[in-house]
């Protein structure tokens, strides 16, 4: 899987890049800064772009700018997002495409190597790799509240679960009931904010996401 890399602090650019190495990642490019990374991007087209969110020169929001224009003019280029803290504006759009291929990851909870590839694997898949507390904000800040005020505790619990990019699998282990219970349960979170079934788990995730933001995918 061929891997664009922005990061700013070099010795956690060079980590990174070991550690995919290692890991069977080829990182074809590892940049510092927004204007690399826009570059990159456009030479490169990778199967990937692992991005820091404020990169050189203002240490802002570049790196989510330069992600939001690459994935405009490459349509579903997958983007993982590494931040120390949730960019809500930037976060919205980029899962309001309805593309799939999202993560939005928050460095210092990411617990190890192997947490880290699992994420990108999915992402790179089309599907999404969201912190739980993306997530939170997301839906705290939502201009569409009465929707998820129909669904109970429970319901919640898992459409959260399920924004993380978790299979109904994954979420039965999690809260220790069955396949059946939490089919159940996405079927009547489904019903609940009016989006239509469909076979594509991913896309489903990432309706629900849009649909909060007052958008549909």
């Amino acid at each position: 899987m061929r891997v664009v890399l922005a990061e700013d602090l070099p010795l956690l650019r060079e980590g990174l890049t070991h550690m995919l190495t290692a890991r069977g990642f080829e990182v074809v490019e590892a940049v510092a800064s927004g204007d690399e990374l826009a570059a990159a991007l456009r030479r490169q087209r990778p199967d990937l772009a692992i991005v820091d969110v404020r990169l050189p020169p203002t240490f802002t929001d570049e790196g989510l700018r330069a992600a939001l224009a690459a994935r405009r003019e490459i349509p579903g280029l997958p983007v993982l997002v590494l931040s120390q803290h949730v960019e809500q504006l930037y976060a919205r759009e980029l899962l309001a495409e309805g593309d799939g291929a999202i993560g939005y990851l928050l460095k210092d909870r990411v617990l190890g190597g192997d947490q880290f590839v699992d994420a990108l694997n999915r992402v790179a898949a089309g599907g999404t790799a969201l912190d739980p507390e993306v997530i939170s904000a997301l839906l705290a800040g939502s201009a569409r509240q009465e929707p998820l005020a129909a669904l109970t505790p429970r319901e919640r619990e898992v459409l959260e679960l399920m924004t993380e990019g978790r299979s109904n699998t994954a979420i039965a282990q999690r809260l220790h009931l069955s396949d059946g219970a939490i089919s159940k349960y996405t079927t009547s979170i489904f019903a609940k904010l009016g989006i239509t079934d469909s076979r594509d788990d991913n896309r489903r995730v990432l309706a629900v996401l849009a649909y909060l933001d007052g958008h549909h995918s």
